[in-house]
């Protein structure tokens, strides 16, 4: 007598054989190795995001600051009183590290009731970066009084880091071209402001293409100063015709 064959539910399909296993163990690695890819990559866009808004508004904050100082420089006229203080507006040319001093009405009170008004002496210059031998740190003194002495004393506070380049340029008014150095106690312009004053500043940023890497990012700013006086008309006559040319 002939048996009848068995059905294929009775040879137990319901498992899966080796073969099978390494083949789901492989695409599960593969997955997980393209998860880890694209988080990493998500966790390095984040991080250079950080830092690219972190370095954006160190640089913004330093330039407001000093364009907020610059735009409300000012001078006495009156240079000859006996034991007065001194207002004076210096620009040293340093190659591409320049320093400043001048005097300033842009001071804020940050106690209420505190004896001080909205004159300061500033001074802005620059040392070498502890952090970064390729850099230097951007700093700023601010004396709440204004005295015979107007380069020196207040307390000093870092304004940016990993500075490259600090560089002034201010606009004559008389002859409507720009200087490197200014001296409002010298010859060349006597108790004068200078019409305008540019500003670059270049700083060490993340690389992009290299997180590990830094590399220089300029930043140009022109501060025009309420208290200057304004552009000769014939100097701006001339400066037209050499753009034109």
């Amino acid at each position: 007598m002939t048996r009848p064959l068995a059905s294929p539910a009775a040879h137990g399909t319901g498992g899966f054989t080796l073969l099978e296993v390494i083949v789901a163990l492989g695409i599960l690695g593969v997955i997980a190795a393209l998860a880890f890819s694209a988080l990493r990559g998500s966790l390095n866009a984040r991080d250079f995001m950080e830092g690219e808004e972190e370095f954006s508004r160190s640089a913004g904050t330093a330039l407001d600051r000093v364009s907020r100082d610059l735009e409300l420089a000012y001078l006495t006229s009156n240079t000859s009183a006996i034991a007065t203080y001194q207002t004076v507006f210096i620009g040293k040319d340093g190659n591409q590290l320049d320093e400043l001093w001048f005097a300033t009405l842009g001071h804020q009170r940050r106690f209420a009731n505190s004896r001080e008004c909205d004159q300061a002496e500033i001074t802005l210059w620059t040392e070498p970066d502890p952090e970064n031998s390729d850099a230097s740190v951007l700093l700023i003194r601010e004396s709440q009084r204004i005295d015979e002495r107007p380069e020196a004393d207040g307390p000093v506070m870092p304004l940016a880091h990993g500075v490259q380049r600090f560089d002034l340029r201010y606009l004559d008014p008389t002859t409507g071209e720009w200087t490197d150095d200014w001296d409002s106690t010298g010859a060349d312009q006597p108790n004068r402001l200078p019409r305008a004053v540019e500003i670059v500043l270049v700083m060490l940023a993340p690389d992009p293409d290299d997180p590990e890497k830094m590399k220089p990012r300029s930043f140009v700013r022109t501060v025009q100063l309420a208290f200057a006086s304004t552009l000769n008309h014939d100097a701006q006559f001339l400066n037209a015709q050499r753009a034109t040319q």
